[in-house]
């Protein structure tokens, strides 16, 4: 084993240790901690498998052709509004739009348009909009949008070029 992985089970077993003592010992800041912990995993439980086979059959039934058509080279201000379209009705938040967001790039999706899939993703989601506007209101709401989504698409734009220039390419991982 490397020295990297050890320390990454070293990690991981003194949280659940420092959970179990919690536990055992009334430690409430770490109760709470072990019940966060419970209730996230829970709700990833919940999501991620369907999010994921979701996510292979859209591997199997979309075309190269079709993602190449509206997200491609030549997808143009298209593949921008079509980014924004699929980052608002991504559910899961980042956790579902990385995989996602992959998957697009290996169809044959232009990098800005993955960039600006993922900003938007994590900005401008149907239902954190819907409970921003109810808590703060529609007028922030809307001022944050209409600031921060062209925002987005700007930066994805000069970063897409510039990692294009560059002959950048997303490597498989181990």
């Amino acid at each position: 084993m490397k020295r990297y992985d050890i320390i990454k089970i070293a990690g991981v077993s003194c949280y659940f240790l420092f959970l179990i003592f919690s536990f055992l010992f009334g430690f409430n800041p770490g109760e709470e901690i072990g019940y966060n912990f419970f209730s996230f995993s829970v709700d990833m439980l919940k999501l991620l498998p369907f999010a994921f086979i979701l996510i292979g059959l859209f591997e199997v039934w979309i075309k190269r052709e079709t993602v190449e058509r509206h997200f491609g080279e030549d997808s143009g201000i298209r593949g921008y509004i079509w980014a924004l379209i699929l980052a608002g009705t991504t559910v899961g938040g980042l956790y579902v739009a990385f995989p996602l967001a992959y998957s697009l790039y290996s169809k044959g999706a232009k990098l800005s348009v993955i960039f600006a899939y993922i900003g938007a993703s994590a900005i401008c989601r149907v239902p954190m909009v819907i409970f921003e506007a109810s808590f703060i209101g529609l007028k922030f709401t809307a001022v944050r949008l209409l600031v921060s989504l062209p925002l987005v698409i700007v930066t994805s734009i000069l970063l897409g070029d510039y990692l294009a220039k560059s002959n950048y390419k997303i490597t498989e991982g181990k």
